[in-house]
């Protein structure tokens, strides 16, 4: 069974954390480099990054749990117009199990209960893993972003977008 819980708690935020770090460092490695995946987890995913976005009122997390076990996360941001999805992210040892899909359609929900048709997110150009992922469910490519992010680093990014009827 595949759950969807609000991240609230210090423990919840510490499991986020540990995930973002363990998923992290083996899938992004290999397309940005160490360095700048350690930069990152420190600057936007480290138990202090998520609860200062969490109390900022920036983001709102949420583990995904297969079998009551925190196996993955998202966060997301309602704008004006979207949902944004900043972040979704599932351990590789159950991936194709259904907890990205199980996360697009509670934001689908979301984003139906406070009348927004559109569902955004950035992405890696050169995770394709994670291109094709949402293309099957229905995301379209609408441009390319680069963020400055500090220390030499960017985010070179695809926009992928969801509308809804």
């Amino acid at each position: 069974m595949i759950e969807v819980i609000r991240v609230a708690t210090t423990d919840q935020i510490e499991k986020t954390a540990q995930l973002a770090a363990e998923i992290w460092k083996e899938h992004y490695t290999e397309i940005i480099g160490g360095n700048q995946v350690d930069y990152m987890i420190d600057r936007f995913q480290s138990c202090e990054a998520i609860t200062a976005q969490i109390d900022a009122g920036e983001l709102v997390y949420f583990l995904l749990c297969l079998d009551r076990r925190p196996e993955g996360y998202f966060a997301l941001q309602i704008r004006p117009n979207e949902v944004f999805l900043s972040k979704l992210y599932v351990r590789s040892s159950v991936r194709r199990k259904g907890l990205a899909r199980k996360a697009i359609a509670f934001i689908k929900s979301v984003a139906a209960d406070n009348c927004l048709k559109k569902i955004s997110l950035t992405v890696n150009k050169n995770n394709s893993l994670a291109i094709e992922s949402y293309k099957r469910m229905g995301f379209i490519n609408e441009g390319a972003t680069v963020a400055d992010i500090g220390e030499g680093y960017v985010m070179d990014d695809y926009i992928l977008a969801l509308r809804m009827s």
